[in-house]
């Protein structure tokens, strides 16, 4: 099987899509895959590291707003077509995958030109526009979230989950706390505020350090690349807290998240369904800059069934974090409570439903009995 993936901007939809590649991996050895991502985006770093073949393509994101710019966005998206195609005809693409942001436009759109099945993958409960174009092209959409569903034409959805779900869900990793600073038999409370950071998570972590000092847990602060230096001089001057430790990214999550004890995040899509698929209780802080303000309605599909608790950012300072910490943490009834209703939410087999709905498309169609 050869396999065309797309999906760039944020890790939401780079590590979904790489999580499907895996699967795909151990369903069918031997497949060939490319990645097509633009030369500056996310994946641009991280597909790389998964030893996948890499392409590039050049193609920016249309404004909502009425500019000229968006005359040079659709003039990249022809160019970026004509190169996705150029790509799927040398490689002999026999299926293309797409799972979000704007890369993926042009390259789906291209397999639709060239009669190669393809089908995208929508990981939040609101779509992104670029998503809403191709599902007119694609021959299925793959949603995450049951609510998704009506954005898109019925008889071409199907509801698999997250495949980031399937990652995490194997056999359990080997622990990486010690090797990350961090003591093996406490409780662990993760701190992240996306592939970029955010500096509301940020800010209130801070401020909370001379309280946090002061507890029972440890905590593993992801800052994102854009504050690390920062809060670095902020942590200094708290004096460092021997419970506190502070990385700007972390590249296996998963392997994280699956020894943590509490996870205080965004409310990204992916994020959403590794902590679903491990039962990890958290606390959600939806960002209000994205798109139909999703990350607030993804956070809610847990908080609604007691899997999480929601923050606005106006809400959130440090003693919100610490007390919402402080009873999920000190409470063990509590915490059980929201494991199992986090497990509830959990799509563990999303990346072969995934898989298995690639198989069916690529199926010649069925002739039809003479006389019919």
């Amino acid at each position: 099987m050869k396999v065309v993936v797309t999906g760039g901007g944020t890790g939401g939809h780079i590590y979904p899509a790489l999580a499907l590649v895996k699967e795909i991996q151990r369903l069918e050895p031997g497949s060939e895959f490319i990645y097509i991502g633009t030369e500056n985006g996310l994946e641009s770093d991280i597909v790389p590291r998964s030893g996948i073949r890499f392409e590039t393509i050049n193609i920016s994101g249309f404004q909502r707003k009425l500019t000229w710019k968006n005359i040079r966005t659709i003039w990249r998206f022809w160019r970026g077509t004509a190169r996705a195609k150029q790509i799927m005809k040398g490689f002999g693409a026999d299926i293309v995958i797409g799972t979000g942001g704007y890369v993926a436009g042009p390259v789906v759109f291209a397999a639709s030109k060239l009669d190669i099945p393809s089908l995208i993958h929508e990981q939040n409960s609101v779509p992104g526009l670029t998503n809403k174009f191709l599902s007119r092209y694609v021959d299925k959409v793959a949603v995450s979230f049951e609510d998704s569903a009506a954005y898109f034409p019925a008889e071409k959805v199907r509801y698999t989950g997250n495949p980031r779900a399937s990652e995490v869900t194997g056999e359990r990793p080997r622990s990486p706390l010690q090797g990350l600073g961090l003591e093996e038999n406490k409780k662990t409370v993760v701190v992240v505020g996306g592939s970029r950071g955010a500096r509301p998570i940020n800010e209130a972590f801070l401020d909370s350090l001379p309280e946090a000092a002061n507890r029972n847990w440890q905590y593993l602060y992801v800052t994102g690349s854009a504050h690390y230096d920062k809060v670095i001089e902020e942590v200094e001057r708290a004096g460092n807290p021997g419970n506190v430790v502070i990385h700007p990214f972390i590249h296996n999550m998963p392997a994280v998240l699956s020894y943590a004890d509490l996870l205080i995040s965004r409310a990204g899509a992916t994020t959403l369904a590794e902590i679903t698929a491990l039962g990890l209780p958290s606390i959600l802080i939806p960002s209000p800059y994205v798109t139909n303000n999703h990350q607030e309605k993804n956070a809610k599909s847990l908080s609604s069934r007691g899997a999480a608790v929601v923050r606005t950012e106006n809400e959130w300072n440090a003693e919100v974090l610490l007390q919402d910490s402080d009873r999920i943490l000190s409470d063990d009834a509590k915490w059980q409570k929201m494991h199992e209703a986090a497990l509830t939410l959990a799509a563990p087999g999303a990346a072969e439903k995934i898989f298995r709905l690639m198989e069916d498309m690529m199926k010649p169609p069925r002739l039809e009995e003479e006389g019919k």
